[in-house]
């Protein structure tokens, strides 16, 4: 693949993690939007279903994991990568998502922040901006021990 198109490719790509970001009210139904924008920590825990926020909040993690995994399989297109990124991505979900669902089923003035920020590696895509660089040491240092 020619370079501009990668480009190209890595542009349309980043401008749909953007444009989830933009649309996250439209898109999807997420309580918890709101209450972290405001000053959450001397509110109390809004009224929602766990299971509607675990749904809503699992499926902006795969838009933005699957954007996030086409974005490292256009910069390294390697099987290899692509596979350990999209292993990762699975692992942090299920990780991620178990956390999440034990904080919120009881969420308690004391855990907000770490319900913030579970939610945060969840709903952005962190991951991607951790992996990049990640793989592209791994790269570059593997080529000049050859």
């Amino acid at each position: 693949m020619n370079k501009v198109l990668k480009i190209g490719l890595i542009g349309i790509l980043l401008l749909g993690l953007v444009l989830i970001r933009f649309y996250e009210h439209e898109l999807f139904s997420d309580p918890l939007l709101e209450f972290y924008s405001s000053e959450f920590s001397y509110a109390q825990a809004p009224d929602f279903d766990v299971m509607q926020v675990l749904g809503s909040t699992s499926w902006r993690f795969l838009l933005n994991s699957i954007i996030s995994i086409a974005i490292i399989g256009i910069v390294f297109p390697y099987r290899k990568t692509v596979l350990f990124a999209a292993v990762f991505y699975a692992l942090a979900y299920l990780i991620l998502t178990l956390l999440f669902w034990f904080f919120i089923n009881d969420m308690e003035r004391e855990n907000f922040l770490t319900i913030f920020y579970i939610r945060r590696f969840l709903i952005q895509p962190i991951f991607v901006l951790v992996l990049l660089p990640a793989f592209y040491y791994q790269k570059y240092s593997v080529k000049e021990k050859d």
